[in-house]
């Protein structure tokens, strides 16, 4: 048997102990039968160790994890790096945590894809903090509509440091140009969990508008989000 066996996967025949089997399945039915509202976050993340770790027993593991990041959100969310540096947490525990990250990011986007985008608002926001609220760099995205405000192209122009993100407002406007777009929404994230814009980011988002306004590209709006919350320039009436 390998070294790491208590790494393995659920396969055909490689049974859970049986002491820790009539907790998990318990858990289970209560997710089967009341949801994830009914399960606290550590509960919640048990289900997802469960397949990775089949001979565990993962609770302790599981309140670990949100003891050091906080939240089930900020666990899925956290670096492979400083998951690594977890005792008791290997890749194939990882793997299934990013997983159910990957998951969820690609549920969301979907969501944004099929409507158009400034009808499901609340759908943008969700899928702009699924994959940017808790990353530990600032990445900014930008959002590319058509004249029908459906959604063009979704894309990750860069990633900075753990307080600033190199922005090229004229780039940002040629690549509308070269996408057929009509206007764009702008997200960035604040690692720090504030999403209260700065007097960069106001002037920044100035900038590109003034830029790209005369070429017929609108910009609908500046979001910012961070793991408290989000934050709308447009709405603020900071352009």
């Amino acid at each position: 048997m390998p070294a790491d066996s208590s790494e393995q996967l659920e396969q055909p025949g490689f049974a859970e102990a049986p002491h820790y089997h009539g907790h998990r399945e318990r858990l289970r039915e209560r997710f089967r039968d009341a949801g994830a509202d009914a399960l606290s976050d550590y509960e919640l993340l048990e289900l997802v160790l469960f397949r990775a770790l089949p001979r565990r027993d993962v609770k302790p593991l599981a309140k670990a994890l949100i003891a050091r990041f906080g939240s089930f959100a900020e666990t899925m969310h956290a670096p492979e790096a400083r998951l690594r540096e977890v005792s008791g947490l290997g890749e194939a525990a990882i793997t299934e945590i990013k997983l159910v990250a990957a998951a969820a990011a690609r549920v969301t986007k979907g969501q944004v894809k099929s409507r158009t985008v400034l009808s499901s608002w609340s759908a943008v926001i969700d899928y702009c903090r699924t994959t940017m609220a808790f990353a530990d760099r600032e990445q900014f995205r930008i959002l590319f509509l058509d004249k029908r405000n459906q959604l063009i192209a979704d894309e990750l122009q860069q990633v900075g440091t753990v307080d600033h993100t190199p922005v090229y407002p004229r780039e940002i406007v040629k690549r509308a140009l070269e996408l057929s777009a009509t206007a764009v929404i702008m997200v960035h994230n604040h690692p720090s969990g504030d999403p209260t814009p700065s007097q960069a980011d106001i002037q920044m988002t100035r900038t590109i508008v003034a830029i790209a306004e005369p070429l017929g590209v609108a910009v609908h709006d500046h979001i910012i989000v961070g793991k408290n919350g989000h934050a709308s320039l447009k709405g603020l009436k900071l352009f």
